[in-house]
Formats: structure tokens, sequence, C-alpha cells
């Protein structure tokens, strides 16, 4: 096989299909992207097993059809390097792939690609449309309340359901939970939930950009595909059932505190700096008007911030991990904050106060 491309050309699927290579691996091959010549179109596929990336391209020129694998880190490390306008000369000689640019030649070497995995072709059996901007936000808006390495594996991830007209995203590590609902109106959805494990999730996140392109989303029964014009990704599913988090859902917060979340962010990032490193604990003092933070930690230091809130219900003591508190004022969009409580004892309801589309509660701390 052989073919010629432009740096600039090679190089952008080749950044994206290696971001699902995985760098230690006790599979030699997976360290490697399957380079494919086929149909007037370069491939470019990446996997680690869990995740696969398919990246393609049109060629211009003369190429020969055929397919190899070459180590994506270093294939990607001497592309980078190249000048920009370089043109790259490709081709297979014996067991080496050969890469000519300029007066430069690299043989890198090479293993077959009828050895490399593929996951295996499956039937998407629910399927809608979506920007990328709206899967974005559904993404980002919950994602940062997964849980890492949890042996409850069900929580490594993120929840993605429809529901008739909703699309909805749900994450939990035990101690947080966050929900965004987006409704779709384009045709009734199918009642589908699937667990996208972390890896899926982050790796979808950096693909997708912010703009009103669309992307096709294909689910099946284990696995979940993303079509762009761009890429195709897909990610195996987490093996198991997904909490039933309504059931965690506060429903009886008859004390509702608003604020700007810019002052309230500003107040909590300030008094987690004397907050205990391990346990990360505020303490919310609530009085009519008012908001007392305070943090101490094991070397008798201490933080207090006031901040002026709309709050007219009795005194409330309550602690929190300010961490998770900060999480939740990064992700909401409005500068506006609307928080639910109830007693000292019970999780707090965390929304926007314009939007209530997103949707977080946070489990209370003993101090």
């Amino acid at each position: 096989m052989k073919f010629t491309i432009s740096r600039e050309s090679f190089l952008q699927p080749l950044q994206l299909v290696s971001g699902a290579v995985e760098r230690r691996h006790t599979l030699p091959i997976l360290s490697n992207v399957l380079i494919k010549v086929s149909e007037g179109a370069l491939w470019l596929t990446g996997t680690d097993l869990e995740v696969e990336l398919i990246s393609s391209i049109k060629l211009e020129g003369d190429f020969v059809e055929g397919e190899i694998t070459v180590p994506a880190k270093k294939l990607l490390d001497i592309c980078r390097g190249l000048s920009e306008g370089s043109e790259l000369n490709f081709s297979v000689d014996g067991t080496k792939a050969v890469l000519k640019a300029g007066r430069g030649r690299y043989a890198l070497s090479t293993l077959s690609a009828s050895d490399y995995p593929n996951l295996e072709d499956w039937e998407g059996e629910t399927e809608f449309e979506i920007s990328c901007a709206d899967f974005k936000h559904l993404i980002e808006s919950t994602s940062f309340s997964m849980a890492q390495q949890d042996v409850r594996y069900y929580l490594n991830g993120m929840s993605l359901e429809t529901e008739d007209g909703i699309i909805r995203t749900v994450s939990t590590d035990g101690h947080r939970l966050a929900l965004c609902r987006l409704s779709y109106d384009t045709n009734a959805l199918p009642d589908r939930q699937v667990i996208i494990p972390r890896k899926g999730v982050l790796e979808i996140s950096r693909l997708i950009g912010d703009d009103d392109k669309l992307i096709k989303i294909q689910m099946g029964s284990n696995h979940i595909r993303v079509f762009s014009s761009d890429f195709i990704f897909t990610s195996k599913l987490v093996d198991g059932r997904f909490p039933d988090y309504r059931r965690v859902l506060p429903k009886d917060g008859d004390k509702t505190v608003l604020a700007s979340k810019d002052v309230l962010k500003e107040a909590f990032s300030r008094a987690a700096i004397l907050s205990n490193e391990k346990f990360r604990g505020v303490r919310l003092n609530l009085s009519s008007g008012e908001l007392k933070i305070t943090a101490n930690n094991p070397e008798q230091e201490e933080a207090e911030e006031i901040v002026d809130v709309d709050y007219q219900g009795e005194d409330l003591e309550i602690g929190f991990n300010v961490a998770y508190l900060i999480d939740v004022l990064n992700a909401l969009k409005s500068n506006s904050v609307k928080i639910s409580l109830s007693d000292a004892n019970a999780s707090a309801l965390i929304e926007d106060a314009e939007d209530g589309a997103a949707l977080y509660v946070i489990m209370p701390m003993r101090l």
C-alpha cells in the first residue's frame, strides 16, 4: 500500500484517533493505529478494546490500496515534528512502514492489520440526531459527578436515557448526583437507558465542539456509537443497572436560598483554602438574609465568609464537602442559583434559578 498526503491533512485525523489508543497495554498491537487505504479514502482506527475511533479523509493523487498497523505515538510525534506544508509519502516495504517527507525518511515497525481487534458489528436499537452543542451541554452538566474506580462499577460512568420527548444524562458517585435533561421535539424516542463508561464520556466530550453541527447517536445492547462528519466513535457500555436516582431527589425542601452564583463560588473557594485537605468540609449557617460559611483544619486555622442571600426561613446549620459545591456552581449556566434544604441531615437540591433543566443533589457532612 502507499499514498501521498499533506502533513496537515494527515495530522488532524491521526491526532483524533490517537485519543483512543492505550499507551501501556498488554497487547502490543493496541498501541498501534490501523492505517487502511480503500475506495479512494484513507481510514485511521485507534482502539483500546473499550472505545474505538475511526476517522477518514479522501485521498488525492496516486495511491495503492492496503492496510497495516504502526506505532501510534511514534507516527504522531514524527508528523508533529515535520515542518508545516510538508508532503508525506507513505509506503510499506516488507515489515516496515516508510514515511518520507522532504529529505527525511522514517522506517517504522509494523504489525499485521489482520490481527488488529475491531469492536464487533452490531445493530443500533435506538437512534437519534442531536447538535454537538446540546450533547456537549448534557455531558458537561453531569460528567463531573461520575465515580472514579468505584467497586460499584455501574457508577464509573454516565447514564444516558431517552424517554418520549426527553434526553437525560445522570451521574452519581454515591455522595452527589447530577442530572440534566433536554426536550427533544424532533420525534418520539423509545424508553431506553444505557451507561457510558467514564473513558467513553470523556472522549465524546473531547471530540465534539460547541457548534450546531448534527451528530447521530446509536445505542445498541452493548455499545454506543457517535457518527460525525469527522469521525465514528464507538464505546462499550457498562453492563449493570444504574441506581434509581428518582428516589434520592429531595422533595420536601421547605427552606429556599437564592443567591449569586459568582459571589457564592468566590466565597466557597476562599473558605476552601483553610478546610481540612482530606475531608474538605465547610459549615453553612443560614439566617435571615445571610449565609455564613466557616472552615477549619487540623492546624487550627479558620476561615469565615459572610454572604448576602435571599432567605427568610428559620436558622439552619449544615455541613458539605466544599469541592462538591464548587463543582456544581461551575456547571450552572446563569448567575442565579437556587438551593432547597429541609434540615441538617437531609441532602441539598441545587439548581439554576432561571432554568430547571439541570438538578444537583449533594449529601450533607457531619462536621
